[in-house]
């Protein structure tokens, strides 16, 4: 079965936003309650979980955020190409 192409904008969107709900709460989390410049470096907890653990999530979540922009910017140019024209031509 092949996807139309409305189901795969709200797949690549809704998986664009989880991505971006992980990279920004794990970062956020990293920011504050990981500070740079401590003693115990990865070792350090919050919530049980271990920094290094905050930092794979931030990372994995990060890199499935720009790979499905991307894709989003794909499935979309088509709109982003008449849209900078129609802007232009005013």
């Amino acid at each position: 079965m092949i996807m139309n192409k409305i189901k795969l904008n709200y797949l690549v969107d809704g998986l664009a936003f989880l991505s971006f709900l992980g990279s920004a709460v794990s970062g956020v989390i990293l920011f504050i309650f990981f500070p740079a410049g401590t003693q115990q470096g990865r070792f350090q907890e919050f919530l049980g979980i271990k920094k290094l653990a905050f930092i794979g999530v931030h990372n994995v979540a990060s890199l499935m955020l720009i790979v499905l922009v991307v894709v989003h910017l794909i499935l979309h140019y088509k709109w982003i190409t008449n849209m900078t024209a129609n802007f232009f031509k005013k």
